[in-house]
């Protein structure tokens, strides 16, 4: 009785377990009977436990068994004389007609004669690690969409010559560095090269080198062991070991101290790393792109750069030029991001007004295609028209002759030069011609905005054109 007893819990706590399991789990005798079924086979397959009892596994339609389709029975599939099945990666058919994609498992279960008493099969599904898998490969090539090189708007000379250079730079190995003012897509172009290079498949790892300090900025490229110093609980890998078989853009390379200017340097020639806490030498397999505002030949001259260090970054340079030196690509770029607002957005702007062409064409845009993109979403915050019209714009850029404080009130210069109120048409018809009908040069010698250089042609009837 008492051995009876024993033998009933043992069976409810096997069950329990069984039904405990997130993996499907069931069992059947030497004829290919299923004599147990848990929950999970129950969620995977579609069918209850009270339909799946003496039936035979052909119930789940296993498109592999042994590398063939679900055979006639447990006697041909292979399984009793080869006593286990490799784990191999299938499909199943749901009860509800579709499949389901899975890992399985099967071994013999022998009693203490060795003899075959049945077999177990273990189920796991993989919808969510597929759905998960599918997610991640729809995000990656979006990503690389982003970073096409038609995302590079413009058709200017300046900008043709960084499409080549883009494609050039992708089909090599070099490191290349990438100049230009704040604002003028260096890291836009960094990712064009990788996502056209061979190591597309690879990870883009972006470090901004001047927003951690000296100590911080280390261990984020080159990572730390645990007790490398307080804080340090534990093992981390650095981005350079992240970026394993793809690329690193280091962004903001000017900002780097002396220290990690010399540990980059042997990166770069070696490509090995230590970790810090460590002396072993880890080997790396990465490309990396470089950017910088900072004029670096200058500060190589002024002792702030390494020159090594500098000469190993500027393998291959591209410069992107300020969007002043390339205003025909302002309505380009203006277009581009309407259509993208509108898209986030749900408004249907078509357009700017010509007055806000002008005003845009005129201005210096010393924060380049970011100040731009940041100004039309400005506006697509208060244009309620089909038109971006002037006083949607930001009132530094419709009125930059007057500063916006703070507290977003407007004050004017202290003091105008004198030959504000005394401009004729003659003196600005000459300017005009003197400096090519640039309006804002003119404002410039004038101590006046591009509006109101525009206000007084428009007064006196003065063609915005030669």
């Amino acid at each position: 009785m008492q051995r009876q007893t024993h033998e009933i819990w043992n069976l409810r706590f096997l069950n329990q377990i069984m039904n405990s399991m997130s993996d499907g789990v069931f069992t059947m005798d030497v004829n290919g009977k299923i004599n147990s079924w848990n929950l999970s086979m129950e969620s995977i397959s579609g069918y209850s436990a009270e339909e799946a009892l003496g039936k035979t596994c052909q119930i789940l339609g296993l498109n592999r068994c042994f590398g063939r389709a679900c055979p006639d029975g447990i006697h041909c599939c292979g399984i009793l004389d080869k006593q286990t099945s490799q784990t191999i990666e299938c499909q199943l058919w749901h009860k509800e007609g579709h499949d389901v994609a899975i890992i399985k498992n099967a071994s013999v279960v022998k009693d203490e004669n060795e003899d075959i008493i049945g077999v177990v099969e273990t189920i796991t599904d993989l919808t969510e690690l597929k759905i998960a898998k599918q997610k991640a490969e729809e995000a990656a090539l979006r990503l690389g969409e982003v970073h096409q090189v038609e995302n590079i708007i413009g058709r200017s000379h300046e900008i043709l010559k960084v499409y080549k250079a883009i494609k050039v730079a992708a089909a090599s190995e070099s490191t290349i560095l990438i100049q230009g003012e704040s604002g003028t897509g260096k890291e836009l172009v960094a990712g064009a090269i990788h996502y056209q290079s061979d190591r597309r498949d690879g990870p883009l790892v972006t470090v901004n080198c001047s927003a951690l300090s000296e100590s911080l900025l280390e261990s984020e490229l080159f990572g730390h062991v645990k007790g490398a110093y307080t804080g340090a609980i534990r093992d981390r890998i650095g981005r350079f070991e992240e970026a394993q078989e793809g690329t690193v853009f280091l962004d903001e390379i000017g900002e780097l101290s002396a220290y990690i200017q010399v540990k980059l340097l042997r990166v770069l020639q070696e490509r090995v790393i230590e970790r810090v806490g460590e002396s072993r030498k880890r080997k790396i397999n990465i490309r990396v792109i470089a950017a910088t505002h900072r004029d670096l030949y200058q500060q190589v001259h002024d002792g702030i750069f390494r020159d090594d260090l500098y000469y190993r970054l500027k393998v291959f340079p591209i410069y992107l030029p300020p969007l002043r030196s390339r205003r025909e690509d302002i309505p380009l770029l203006v277009d581009h991001f309407i259509k993208k607002l509108n898209k986030k957005t749900g408004k249907k702007i078509t357009g700017i007004s010509n007055p806000v062409l002008r005003i845009l064409m005129d201005s210096p845009w010393r924060g380049n295609v970011r100040e731009l993109e940041n100004a039309i979403e400005h506006a697509f915050v208060l244009c309620d028209r089909e038109e971006i019209d002037i006083l949607d714009l930001p009132a530094e850029i419709r009125m930059p002759d007057l500063t916006v404080n703070f507290d977003g009130g407007i004050t004017t210069p202290d003091t105008k030069p004198e030959k504000q109120k005394k401009l004729k048409k003659e003196e600005l018809l000459e300017l005009l011609e003197q400096y090519g009908w640039n309006k804002s040069e003119v404002g410039r010698q004038l101590n006046l905005s591009h509006t109101s250089v525009w206000k007084y042609m428009k007064k006196w009837g003065i063609p915005l054109k030669r």
